[in-house]
């Protein structure tokens, strides 16, 4: 049985303008994750993703990445209690 596991992260550095959201939405679908993603007003993308624990590891991976265009200064990663409550991987709006 593989392990399921919650993370809420904030990524900062050049991440709006770029197709951050798009291209994580599309990276989260191939590899099963659900939960959601949105730019906040200072910047940073904000995203909560639940999956297995191999597929969120290399979600987290592409991440500290990004899309072409992109510059990752850092991402905050916060483990969080699994509570399975999505059953998809959306972009919400903007706060």
């Amino acid at each position: 049985m593989t392990e399921e596991i919650r993370v809420h992260i904030f990524v900062r550095g050049k991440v709006q303008g770029v197709y951050y959201r798009q291209n994580t939405l599309q990276k989260a679908q191939e590899l099963g994750i659900f939960g959601w993603v949105r730019n906040l007003s200072d910047g940073r993308v904000e995203a909560i993703m639940e999956g297995s624990k191999i597929n969120i590891e290399k979600m987290l991976a592409w991440c500290k990445e990004g899309p072409v265009g992109a510059y990752v200064e850092d991402v905050e990663i916060i483990y969080e209690e699994y509570k399975n409550e999505f059953s998809t991987f959306d972009i919400i709006k903007t706060l």
